[in-house]
C-alpha cells in the first residue's frame, strides 16, 4: 500500500501553559480510491523522538492499512527534531521524559485521528521504550481499542512523570496516577512485548506488570523473548542490539492484534465469560 506523509501542529495546554505538538503523519493511500477510509494508530517514539527507525517502523503499520499518527513527545521542551543517538542526545532525552503533559498528548493525539474523514473511528496504540509506556498510558483513554507496547520503560518503577517514591505494590497509595496503578482502566486488549535481557525491565519488573495486568482484568498477552535486549527492534544505532528475526514475530504480534480489533468489526461484547474446555 502507498503512503502519503504529512504532519499538523496541534495546540495543547498543561498547567497554563500552551505549546504546539508537531503530529507526523502516515497515511495509507489506494489508487482511485479518494475515501478510503482506515484505522488509526498512535505510534509514540523512544525517548529521541520521531527517528529514522521510528520513522521506517510507522511506514511500515500505515503499509499495512493503518493511519499512522507520531507525536513529538518533547514538545514542552524543544522542537520536532529528533535527537540524536549519542550520549548528549541520551542524557537529554532521559532529562525530559518525565513528560509533564503526556497524558494531553495521547488525547490530543487520539483527537486528531478521530477528526481526519478518512479514519474509521477504531484506535489503536504502540510504542517503543518511553513510547512502549506512552502507548500503554493512553490505553487508559476508552476510545483507544488495541495497544501493542515494546519494551515498555518506567511502568514498574512508577517513574514516569511525579514519583511519588512508590516503587512496590505495597507502597503505592490509594491515589495513585502512576500507570501501573491504573491499568483497570483500559478496556482495549493489550499485547506487552519485552526482551529478558532488557536491563531496564528486569524479571521482576516483567513479574508486576504482568500481575498487575491480571489483577486489573485487563485481557492481554505477553511475550518475552529470550536472547533480546532493550531497543531490539531499532534499525539504527542499535549498540548492536537490532535483531530483525524477533523484530519479524513481534510485527506480526501488531498485525494480528491490530487486524482482528480495528479491522474486524466485531460488535458489541456480550460481557458473558467463555467456557474453556479443559482436553487433550
Amino acid at each position: 500500500m502507498l503512503i502519503k506523509e504529512t504532519h499538523a501542529d496541534v495546540q495543547t495546554k498543561v498547567d497554563g501553559k500552551e505549546t504546539s505538538m508537531r503530529i507526523f503523519l502516515f497515511h495509507p493511500t489506494i489508487p482511485q480510491y479518494p475515501n478510503a477510509r482506515f484505522p488509526g494508530v498512535a505510534l509514540f517514539s523512544e525517548i529521541y523522538q520521531v527517528t529514522g527507525p521510528v520513522a521506517r517502523f510507522a511506514r511500515q503499520i500505515a503499509g499495512q492499512g493503518y493511519i499512522v499518527a507520531a507525536p513529538s513527545s518533547y514538545h514542552d521542551f524543544t522542537g520536532p527534531e529528533a535527537l540524536a543517538y549519542d550520549v548528549p542526545g541520551t542524557d537529554q532525552g532521559n532529562e525530559w521524559k518525565t513528560l509533564p503533559s503526556y497524558d494531553e498528548d495521547s488525547y490530543k493525539t487520539v483527537d486528531y485521528l478521530l477528526s481526519l474523514p478518512t479514519c474509521t473511528g477504531l484506535v489503536g496504540t504502540t510504542g517503543m521504550c518511553l513510547g512502549g509506556h506512552l502507548a500503554l498510558r493512553a490505553a487508559l483513554d476508552p476510545r483507544v481499542s488495541a495497544c501493542t507496547a515494546y519494551f515498555a520503560t518506567d511502568v514498574h518503577s512508577r517513574t514516569l512523570g511525579p514519583n511519588d517514591g512508590a516503587n512496590t505494590a505495597a507502597e503505592a497509595p490509594a491515589d495513585s496516577i502512576h500507570t501501573l496503578d491504573k491499568l483497570n482502566e483500559v478496556k482495549g486488549e493489550v499485547a506487552m512485548i519485552f526482551g529478558i535481557k532488557d536491563t531496564h525491565v528486569p524479571d521482576g519488573g516483567r513479574d508486576l506488570i504482568r500481575q498487575k495486568l491480571r489483577d486489573a482484568g485487563v485481557v492481554f498477552s505477553f511475550y518475552e523473548f529470550a536472547w533480546a535486549q532493550h531497543a531490539f527492534i531499532r534499525d539504527e544505532l542499535s549498540k548492536g542490539r537490532y535483531d530483525p528475526a524477533i523484530t519479524k514475530i513481534c510485527f506480526e504480534v501488531l498485525l494480528e492484534l491490530f487486524g482482528r480489533t480495528l479491522k474486524t468489526d466485531l460488535g458489541p461484547k456480550d460481557g458473558r465469560p467463555e467456557k474453556v474446555e479443559h482436553v487433550c
